[in-house]
């Protein structure tokens, strides 16, 4: 009997392989974080400097605390507050776990936990996590639906997810690990509201 494309794609993660899912924002292009070689073939397939990190996408904030035990007392705060939901999170990663993703800064780690229904959801729920970035070339549009991104990348993948037409807006990069709070990237939310919320559970 023939597998689904979900069972299909969950096997070419396991196995190594590149897949192309939506998210709760735009299309990602997703390996397996748990190995480098595939996380550097995602960084080949997309032109991507090897010096730029890349987010750890966990199913939930479980998983994600599995991944990184230490993200405990002020960054498991900040997790829960913000995630899940269209943020990605830098965060103190004293362990220098998932150093293949982290680029010049293996102490920092920039963790997603998508709000995802659908097709999506069902991914990486069997996955458990991804290492996940946009399904673009390095530079180019954010790709909303399936047939937006890339013919060469659709066909260098090892299978493709359609999840439907997506908001479009990557995920709002909130960097929390330096000595104040600040936003990288506005994106899907607002990043100064976020940044309130968190100071707001933090405060005495």
């Amino acid at each position: 009997m023939a597998s689904s494309p979900l069972e299909a794609a969950a096997r070419a993660l396991r196995a190594g392989g590149i897949v192309v899912l939506p998210t709760d924002t735009v299309y990602g292009l997703a390996a397996s974080p748990y190995r480098e070689e595939p996380v550097r073939r995602l960084y080949a397939l997309k032109a991507r400097s090897p010096e730029q990190p890349t987010a750890l996408v966990a199913a939930s904030l479980d998983v994600l605390f599995e991944c990184i035990p230490e993200l405990r007392g002020r960054a498991g705060t900040i997790a829960r507050v913000l995630l899940p939901g269209p943020y990605t999170l830098v965060l103190s990663n004293p362990a220098r776990r998932f150093r293949w993703l982290n680029g010049p800064r293996p102490e920092t780690i920039g963790v997603r936990v998508p709000d995802l229904s659908g097709p999506g959801r069902e991914l990486l729920d069997g996955v458990g996590a991804v290492a996940a970035t946009s399904a673009n070339l390095s530079g180019g549009v954010d790709p909303r639906r399936l047939d937006e991104v890339p013919a060469e990348l659709r066909a260098a993948a090892d299978a493709c997810v359609d999840g439907g037409e997506l908001p479009g807006m990557p995920s709002t990069v909130l960097d929390f690990a330096g000595a104040e709070p600040r936003v990288l990237r506005e994106g899907a939310a607002s990043g100064a509201e976020a940044l309130q919320r968190v100071a707001e559970a933090l405060s005495p």
